[in-house]
């Protein structure tokens, strides 16, 4: 199971995009309202989550979980003790995160990619504290993939499958939504 974590702001495609990817892919998301299972993008799109943050429950069962970026989405996720007891339970088990445009910072200020390669949103690299920051606009280093925005979020959500599913099942899934490599 994979928990994607929604908050008022979050950006749309940064979710969507990756909810769709892993889903084709067979895998299960559940999407995680943050302080109730109805949230508002930041562009005002409405979204009912499967639960909210405090039916979260952090086990033998969770494989991943997904951090969207979008403003103030990003600082809403960040905010949640939730999502910090989320994000470190996921480093003490090795389960792999996933964070897109802004919300690779939220790691950042946890020092959790110190070392690491990791790419953001332009702008919000200061928060990356200690990382090596990379050129790609998705990049997989440990059990961090970070993403550079809504521009490469099926790319995102293709590599995060791969992290789960392996190359191959990423690539039937590329193949199906004819995406150019």
């Amino acid at each position: 199971m994979i928990y994607i974590f929604l908050a008022d702001g979050f950006e749309e495609t940064e979710a969507i995009a990756p909810i769709d990817m892993l889903r084709r892919a067979g895998v299960d998301v559940v999407t995680v309202g943050i302080k109730n299972d109805a949230v508002k993008s930041s562009h005002g799109v409405p979204v009912l989550c499967d639960i909210t943050d405090m039916q979260v429950e952090l086990d033998d069962r969770l494989e991943m979980i997904i951090l969207p970026g979008g403003m103030p989405g990003t600082l809403n996720i960040e905010a949640n003790p939730v999502v910090q007891q989320s994000i470190d339970y996921c480093v003490e088990h090795n389960i792999p995160v996933g964070a897109i445009c802004a919300a690779p910072s939220i790691l950042g200020k946890k020092g959790l990619l110190d070392g690491s390669e990791a790419i953001c949103f332009p702008g919000f690299e200061k928060f990356l504290t200690g990382a090596k920051l990379s050129d790609k606009k998705v990049v997989t280093d440990g059990i961090f993939t970070t993403a550079a925005g809504a521009g490469v979020a099926v790319e995102f959500g293709l590599r995060l499958v791969e992290v789960l599913c392996g190359k191959e099942k990423s690539e039937s899934v590329r193949k199906a939504i004819q995406c150019a490599n």
